[in-house]
């Protein structure tokens, strides 16, 4: 090798180790597309949603992350200077993920309730739910025949429904606990209750609203829950709850809040 190549070599090697130093890496966007930050400057937290649960946090049919709570957090990470990153998981095990710190926040519906005010901090109340109960349109189960327990239920595992039915219907005898069938994510209960394997659904009313439109179900009544949704982090991250705290007070007071409701049909 002649020696005058040697110093353009290390110049060149020195290039492109400091140019791969200052890229950004790739990352998912909180629509669902993947992109590489221009400001590297910006704090990102991941925020860990439910996937199937319209109409606050769902994957739509173009595969993209939507709802009224993701376009809350694009629009309070906005007003707050940070960046997030939407990430779809499995709802009975988000609480420790956020703990693991695998994730930074969970805004998706989360109900507060002190099981997990024990383990978590949660902002301010910005939505209030009760609980549905669903049933076939050809059945003639009655909301007295669901409350004294001769029925098969079904719900999310790890929701506010599984633990109103464990609190109130089998710890004390009234629904025996092999009539209540847990699953994944809430359209799996009501295709079970569809195809007759269960007698009745119970959920989160705004999410039971939208997703029996144009099914063969009907809601025979609702069971009053007063639930408050918050926006739950780690205890330690005081911060970042301080920020969420300002950012929903923003975002309630401007017109997009209005705009999102109109846009996700709230019940």
């Amino acid at each position: 090798m002649k020696r005058w190549l040697l110093p353009v070599i290390f110049i060149v090697g020195v290039f492109l180790v400091c140019a791969g130093c200052t890229q950004s890496s790739p990352s998912v966007s909180a629509n669902g597309s993947v992109s590489t930050p221009t400001d590297t400057t910006k704090k990102v937290y991941v925020v860990g949603i439910d996937g199937d649960y319209f109409p606050f946090s769902y994957i739509d049919k173009n595969g993209m992350l939507t709802g009224f709570d993701v376009e809350s957090i694009q629009w309070i990470a906005k007003d707050q200077g940070f960046d997030v990153q939407i990430q779809p998981m499995a709802w009975d095990g988000i609480i420790p993920a956020l703990r693991a710190k695998k994730i930074d926040m969970v805004y998706s519906g989360m109900t507060k309730t002190p099981e997990r005010m024990e383990q978590v901090n949660f902002s301010k109340t910005y939505w209030g739910v009760n609980q549905a109960i669903v049933a076939r349109n050809s059945s003639t189960i009655t909301m007295d025949n669901f409350i004294t327990g001769k029925v098969i239920v079904g719900t999310q595992r790890g929701s506010s429904a599984n633990t109103w039915l464990e609190n109130n219907l089998i710890r004390n005898g009234t629904l025996k606990s092999t009539n209540l069938t847990l699953y994944d994510n809430f359209p799996l209960a009501l295709t079970d209750l569809s195809n007759g394997r269960t007698d009745v659904v119970m959920f989160d009313v705004p999410v039971v609203v939208h997703a029996i439109k144009n099914k063969p179900i009907k809601k025979i009544g609702i069971i009053t829950t007063d639930e408050a949704y918050g926006v739950a982090v780690r205890k330690d991250d005081t911060a970042l709850l301080a920020a969420i705290n300002t950012g929903l007070d923003h975002l309630m007071a401007s017109d997009r809040w209005k705009e999102l409701i109109q846009k996700y049909d709230m019940q």
